[in-house]
């Protein structure tokens, strides 16, 4: 009988402390605000709303914001350029995701498999339910590789003379490949369409470019530009520039051109043209820009547009869906018709953040909008820089033109930012919630 009733008390004990754990469990489930992805935008903005709440004098509790995110490591992709250009390690630019999440915020190590935002909720692919009363989507886009036939194989052949900067485990090869070349065509694509960092298939082009020239390679080595877009840049004032600067250069120009298949056995590249008909090119080194689009997890989600981006107000970054008013979205994934770039988002960031905070404080948005500005650090060659920055409409819009003169002409310092300065404050401002793009330090203030 002694024994029957140790056994229960064993058993009720049991019972107790799995009920604990099980309203432990739920209660984690509820955030106030739930940030999908720690990409660039992910952790900057989280760790801004933590600060303006606080700086508001109403601080959240620790954990009320959740990042929610499976990868192990986080990268800052803008420095592969430097990796392809043979100027850092890659080892420079990544960081396990865990090192860069303060423990005032939740991580849920798992990725969101579907959105339903009708109930204020996400479901992680282990089935977990996560609800919130504000969501932010940042999740970045995916690159499609399997989009170019052949291409997984080229970039995994270490003979093939294929590479890309777009991913950390190819970038390195780009710098082999091209400091290894004597002779022969250097083809250089971009295809049409959305992606990251529009100016990245150029900066490879035109270090590969200098670096031929500096090593007396220069005759040997004929440099090719094939680009699915009409012309070489998104704004006229800097196209206009960089087209200047090919044809001083050398350097042929394919236009409206989309690489749609690599044959390493014979040394081939197909493109397809804008009239549906394809021409093979023969290439000694091939550096590929993949086709790039919104998460497959994205596609058809009811917090997406027709296309898979998560479809925001262009000023506001408040999604357009007023059943959905407290879901914003921001970076790549969004439905912003800007340049994805990591200087996009730290004009994004503030203003998400005033928003979002407005709302869950006062139930109103501020008066804090985006206008598009975005920025590309377009590496022209070893110590020079086109620092082009612009916004909605592809307007110019300069931080230093004013005092440093027109930013079309390529600068030794502006190449500092990018090599030096960018690196550093991303690391140690940006992704802690710090660094406010053309305001460095300082939040930007919001008329009230």
């Amino acid at each position: 009988m002694l024994s029957t009733t140790r056994s229960s008390r064993r058993l009720q004990s049991c019972l107790t402390t799995l009920t604990r754990k099980m309203s432990s469990t739920i209660q984690k489930d509820k955030f106030k605000i739930v940030v999908v992805g720690a990409g660039t935008g992910g952790l900057t903005v989280a760790n801004q709303l933590y600060d303006r709440f606080k700086a508001a004098g109403k601080a959240l509790n620790k954990g009320d914001i959740a990042i929610v995110d499976a990868a192990e490591y986080h990268y800052y992709q803008p420095g592969w350029t430097l990796v392809g250009a043979g100027l850092k390690p890659k080892t420079d630019f990544r960081k396990p995701v865990a090192s860069l999440i303060p423990n005032y915020i939740s991580h849920i190590t798992e990725n969101v498999a579907s959105f339903n935002p009708s109930r204020s909720a996400i479901t992680t692919t282990s089935g977990r339910q996560l609800s919130y009363d504000a969501l932010v989507v940042s999740t970045g886009l995916q690159i499609n590789w399997n989009a170019v036939e052949g291409l997984p194989k080229a970039l995994s052949d270490s003979s093939s003379g294929v590479s890309s900067i777009f991913s950390y485990d190819t970038c390195d090869k780009a710098w082999q490949d091209i400091d290894a070349l004597q002779s022969g065509r250097a083809i250089f694509t971009q295809p049409s369409g959305v992606m990251k960092c529009p100016g990245a298939s150029q900066k490879i082009m035109w270090m590969a470019w200098d670096r031929y020239r500096t090593t007396a390679r220069a005759d040997n080595v004929k440099v090719r530009y094939f680009t699915g877009n009409p012309g070489m840049f998104s704004v006229k004032k800097y196209s206009d520039a960089l087209n200047t600067l090919r044809i001083e250069r050398g350097v042929d120009g394919y236009f409206q051109h989309n690489l749609v298949a690599v044959d390493t056995a014979n040394r081939k590249a197909t493109f397809k043209k804008e009239d549906g008909s394809s021409i093979a090119v023969d290439y000694t080194l091939l550096h590929v820009t993949p086709p790039m689009g919104p998460l497959d997890v994205l596609k058809g989600s009811p917090i997406s547009d027709a296309a898979g981006w998560v479809q925001v107000d262009n000023g506001t970054l408040q999604h357009v869906n007023p059943e959905y008013s407290n879901i914003f979205a921001l970076g790549d994934c969004s439905s912003l018709p800007t340049a994805k770039t990591a200087a996009a988002i730290t004009a994004e960031a503030p203003v998400l953040t005033e928003n979002l905070f407005s709302v869950m404080d006062t139930g109103k948005l501020s008066e804090a909008r985006y206008d598009g500005y975005t920025s590309c650090p377009l590496l022209t060659g070893y110590g020079e820089l086109m620092l082009t920055e612009f916004k909605y409409g592809f307007v110019p819009k300069e931080s230093f033109s004013s005092f440093l003169g027109d930013q079309s002409k390529r600068s030794r310092l502006y190449y500092h930012f990018k090599k030096d300065l960018f690196p550093w404050a991303y690391w140690n401002a940006m992704v802690k919630g710090k660094w406010f793009g053309t305001n460095a330090f300082w939040r930007p203030s919001f008329r009230v």
